[in-house]
């Protein structure tokens, strides 16, 4: 690469001090006159962009005067990982002349995927911040003379990589953030993808910090068993808690070359086996782990599928809950019902049978779980797919959210959320392996629709234990509850004018049922949906990290698109605003660190003279 000097001083220029400030093309820098050497840095800190001008040079370490980060003045190296490397320029004397080679450095981005990682291993959100937005946003002077951004995988196959190896717990709430803001990417504003990875990224390192490394098991020695045959083993381990058997034959059937249906087959299964495992969790991970493989590829399977194990193995069982026991038994209900269904999945059944979906929600939010399971296995026994079934009773839970009477405790919403996710984890799963058109159970999977299924019926007994939640229940916003609010004609708002509401509406508390509305509101009046769900996937990103809001926003956009033009899906957003709302406003202190990094990014003073 060839140099670019320009003139910027005078030996002259340093007789009154040793420190001068120059401008050129573009550029402001700090020169230091040390010794007899003279160096030429940019002149803001890179860690909050206070001029390092103001600084002072000792032993040939230039300390900042704000928050005391020191460079070496020859390279710019920091010493303090809290600060980022500060650009350092080459220096020629020339008679009386001082000229500095202001030639950007070629790749910016291995540097600041290597400060990503730094940010990772040190928790520092500002640094992490600071990477992702050069990373992604296309300038030249930071990716190279193409200006070309990162693709947004490649830092959250980092942060992916990141929590499966440090964190000897396994998957959990930081990955899974991680992964439900990859899936929101789409939906946002290219503004706040950025924010959204940085935010992903940082629940992971927090997650992991002062945690153990994991180390994956090695698989069984020499010709690996069949999946089948694993698959067995590692229900049976998982039966017993025994967490490092059954983490073994998950390695062993994926060197034995185990397909992803496979291996969803297999951990589905696991997570099955007994109902509702740890309220959700561990199956509502599963499912976040498959969606993580399928933006990183299957090459991360082995330390993403490995990490759930112990999900699996240690989690509480419902069987063991008085509530799913007293004072109905609700375990010996669904066990029961599962006896049922290898007969009706016999053969490969084909599919097709049609049902009143509005009867069944009836029934899902009803008094009566034998009814409710009798209902079910009546729709299937009339060959309804199984996946349709399941997003049913996946919008059956969202309504718990939507009709959630705020007269109820605060933390209830944490209960009708867990219900909603595991059950949008179940419709899911069984998309995954079962596409929705697919007629038939296929031959060799078929277990599987006798396994992962009963998660629908544990997912209906669930929604059937938050009833409570709808006593009384809100009301769900209709077309004709009342007209648009505060529009420019003083008899109803534009559409838009309801979207640009909603920052308000969320900058106060107490405003889930405005919110709802709002949503509603827009929707029935024929706004764009692709607006609101990147208007309400900026406000979450807006509030400081709370696992729950996040998984239930993630979840209702994606039911949402599933549903389609079908009504329901209103309702299903809904169910976001009014939980997103619940929970705003929080101090928001990540979007200030994020916005400082946004403010450095551009060049802006974050201080005043």
């Amino acid at each position: 690469m060839s140099s670019h000097y320009v003139k910027v001083a005078t030996l002259s220029d340093f007789n009154k001090t040793g420190c001068i400030t120059a401008t050129a093309n573009g550029h402001t820098l700090a020169l230091f006159k040390y010794g007899e050497n003279i160096s030429a840095v940019d002149n803001r800190c890179p860690h909050m962009g206070f001029p390092l001008s103001k600084g002072t040079v000792r032993d040939g370490i230039l300390t900042c005067y704000w928050h005391y980060a020191r460079f070496d003045l020859a390279t710019g190296g920091t010493f303090d990982q809290f600060a980022d490397d500060v650009p350092a320029f080459p220096v020629e004397v020339r008679g009386e002349e001082v000229w500095v080679d202001l030639t950007p450095k070629s790749d910016r981005a291995a540097y600041y995927r290597q400060r990503l990682n730094d940010g990772l291993e040190r928790d520092i959100p500002l640094v992490i911040a600071k990477a992702v937005i050069n990373l992604l946003e296309p300038r030249p002077e930071r990716q190279g003379s193409r200006g070309e951004g990162t693709d947004p995988v490649e830092p959250f196959k980092i942060g992916l990589e990141y929590g499966t190896r440090y964190r000897n717990q396994g998957w959990g709430q930081g990955l899974t953030i991680l992964t439900c803001m990859m899936n929101l990417l789409p939906h946002l504003h290219a503004e706040d993808r950025a924010r959204a990875l940085y935010q992903g990224l940082s629940a992971v390192t927090r997650e992991t910090t002062g945690n153990a490394p994991r180390f994956v098991v090695s698989p069984l020695p020499g010709d690996p068993e069949n999946v089948a045959t694993l698959k067995r083993w590692f229900r049976q381990f998982i039966e017993v808690r025994d967490d490092e058997g059954a983490e073994r034959c998950v390695v062993s059937a994926l060197r034995a070359g185990a397909t992803p249906v496979q291996m969803a087959d297999m951990l589905f299964a696991a997570a099955t086996d007994h109902r509702y495992i740890q309220i959700g969790h561990p199956l509502d991970f599963t499912n976040k782990a498959f969606e993580a493989l399928d933006w990183s590829g299957w090459e991360y399977a082995e330390s993403v599928l490995t990490s759930l194990v112990r999900g699996y193995a240690f989690a509480d069982r419902m069987e063991e809950s008085n509530a799913w026991r007293h004072p109905v038994d609700l375990v010996a209900i669904l066990e029961r019902a599962f006896e049922q269904l290898p007969d009706i999945f016999a053969g490969g059944k084909t599919s097709g049978g049609t049902f009143e979906q509005e009867k069944l929600v009836g029934i899902l939010l009803g008094d009566d779980p034998a009814g409710t399971v009798a209902a079910m296995l009546d729709v299937l026994e009339r060959g309804t797919h199984p996946v349709e079934l399941a997003q049913t009773v996946a919008y059956a839970a969202s309504l718990r959210i939507a009709r959630f009477h705020t007269s109820n405790e605060f933390t209830d919403w944490d209960t009708a959320l867990h219900t909603f996710t595991f059950a949008n984890a179940v419709h899911q799963g069984l998309r995954r392996i079962y596409a929705p058109q697919t007629s038939k159970v296929s031959e060799d999977y078929g277990s599987l629709y006798t396994e992962l299924i009963r998660g629908i019926f544990d997912a209906a007994m669930s929604v059937y234990l938050d009833r409570f939640l709808n006593i009384p229940a809100a009301r769900l916003p209709t077309p004709s509850t009342e007209p648009l609010r505060a529009g420019p004609n003083g008899n109803g708002a534009t559409p838009r004018a309801v979207l640009d509401s909603f920052p308000g509406l969320l900058d106060q508390q107490q405003q889930v049922n405005p919110a709802g509305r709002a949503a509603a509101d827009y929707l029935y009046a024929a706004g764009d949906p692709a607006d609101l769900l990147a208007t309400l996937g900026g406000l979450l990103l807006r509030e400081d990290r709370d696992f729950h809001t996040i998984q239930t926003v993630e979840g209702a956009f994606h039911q949402y698109q599933l549903l389609g033009e079908r009504p329901e899906a209103i309702h299903v957003l809904v169910a976001a605003a009014r939980y997103l709302a619940a929970h705003a406003p929080t101090m928001r202190a990540q979007g200030q660190t994020y916005g400082i990094a946004v403010r450095l990014s551009r060049g802006e003073n974050l201080f005043e003279e």
